[in-house]
């Protein structure tokens, strides 16, 4: 169920009004009511997919509730690679089988040896990879002692299943939001109008800059030969409009939903563009999954310890793994890889820290703004081609210079029309972003006036027929 569709617009009053009329009743009964809306949603999709979804919640209680009851650290260790290989194993099989099954034949292929597998038309479940993570840091942190298990079978099933982060996140840690499933909620009318704030804020970022650059980044990326470098490097910039407004909104939209019930989920994006190098940016985009590999992949492995080869290790597998996540394509590993080699320099020269409280931005920091947007810009293009040789050949023809018009951009009749839309759309989101980041606030502030506004410029600027799917339902 998208957030932008008439589906949601009748789904969620619906149960925003029974939740809250069964708040006089115990507990048990709210948290009963979001699990069975959270399949309900999620099975709006497939309904078959439910089945993964309430395979991990089993698995993941069972073990926890198991770690809880022994001290014999091989069992332990057994019960948590148990959890591993079990969600693993599952994300593993319906993300990656294809990837896994086309390089294995490419690679005898190479060697002159032909063969031809058995393949399966595996769908990928979307949302798989958050929920896999989400369940996961879960059973680490109980296994590591650093949360108590709950007894509680409908409580974790919330946790895991919570519809409004559900499909793309934010990746919850269960120290931060099984707490919240275990207390009394009661409504507080500003901080739910705080939340259709950020609804209406989101939903701005989606329709109206996320669909309307889809337009172009479309028609751009899919024919990409036959455009001059002006109109490529525009597609490319766009890109990187398209994917803050739609994967940002979405995290918006998502954290309004959660205060709607009483839920407060971290915040996922703090303004990225407007990031001063590379490790300023990763603190700043999808926090949610760089924290977690951070937590997870990276101080495990040792993080910043030891020598500069050993932290130049942890930060490629990090990156590489990061990249891989996103997606069974080499162009995800590539896009990864990128931004490895981007942020190492920071490490190696000890610059990576510089702007780590993310102080208030000057106008003689604009050029690194600049220079960083650009940076990413670059590697965004790895991230929407199709292929790595596409992404490879539409950089080299973004840098030929041979022509820089935009003759074939505006050949369509709606294509003034649709910058204008764009160009104004992006000035009002950085304009309050900036605004919001010198003012050293996570998340942008909505007067009652101002959503009036937003919500106008939603109705007459934003793309509602044939409502598109957010870019990371896929992963």
């Amino acid at each position: 169920m998208l957030f932008n569709s008439i589906d949601f617009t009748i789904f969620l009053p619906t149960v925003f009004a029974l939740y809250w009329l069964l708040s006089r009743y115990p507990l048990r009964v709210q948290n009963t009511l979001l699990v069975i809306a959270s399949y309900v949603f999620y099975g709006w999709w497939d309904w078959r997919f439910l089945s993964l979804i309430l395979f991990s919640t089993i698995v993941d209680y069972s073990i926890g509730v198991y770690l809880n009851t022994t001290s014999d650290n091989k069992k332990r260790r057994y019960l948590l690679w148990t959890s591993i290989v079990a969600n693993i194993g599952l994300l593993m099989f319906f993300k990656y089988y294809g990837f896994f099954v086309d390089n294995f034949v490419t690679a005898f292929t190479f060697f002159g040896a032909e063969i031809q597998p058995d393949t399966l038309n595996i769908i990928l479940p979307v949302g798989i990879s958050f929920y896999t993570f989400q369940t996961l840091s879960y059973t680490i942190d109980v296994y590591k002692r650093k949360l108590e298990p709950t007894q509680d079978f409908i409580q974790f099933a919330a946790f895991v299943s919570f519809f409004p982060q559900l499909v793309a996140g934010p990746i919850e840690r269960a120290k931060h939001l099984l707490p919240q499933f275990e207390v009394k909620r009661h409504f507080d009318s500003n901080f739910a109008m705080s939340g259709i704030y950020l609804i209406i804020w989101g939903l701005f970022k989606k329709v109206v800059i996320a669909d309307n650059c889809a337009f172009f980044v479309n028609q751009i990326f899919n024919g990409s030969s036959g455009y001059s470098s002006a109109e490529l490097f525009l597609g490319a910039v766009l890109f990187g409009f398209q994917i803050y407004g739609d994967f940002s909104g979405y995290s918006d939209i998502a954290i309004g939903v959660a205060r709607l019930f009483g839920f407060s989920l971290m915040v996922n994006f703090s303004f990225p563009y407007f990031s001063r190098n590379i490790a300023e940016f990763w603190r700043r985009w999808h926090i949610s999954l760089s924290t977690w590999f951070r937590d997870y992949v990276y101080i495990p492995l040792g993080g910043s310890r030891g020598t500069t080869s050993k932290q130049i290790r942890n930060v490629l597998i990090v990156f590489l793994v990061s990249g891989f996540w996103h997606g069974a394509n080499w162009t995800y590993i590539i896009w990864g890889a990128i931004h490895a080699l981007l942020f190492l320099p920071l490490l190696i020269f000890k610059r990576n820290r510089t702007y780590v409280d993310h102080h208030k931005i000057t106008s003689g920091q604009l050029p690194k703004i600049i220079f960083t947007f650009m940076l990413v810009t670059l590697a965004w293009i790895f991230f929407r081609a199709d292929t790595a040789s596409h992404a490879i050949n539409y950089i080299i023809d973004m840098f030929r210079f041979e022509s820089m018009t935009l003759a074939t951009f505006y050949k369509n009749s709606k294509s003034l029309l649709f910058s204008m839309i764009i160009i104004v759309s992006i000035l009002i989101m950085l304009t309050f972003e900036f605004l919001s980041a010198q003012k050293h606030k996570k998340e942008v502030i909505l007067s009652p006036y101002l959503a009036v506004f937003i919500a106008i410029l939603i109705t007459f600027m934003g793309v509602f027929k044939n409502p598109s799917d957010f870019i990371y339902f896929q992963f």
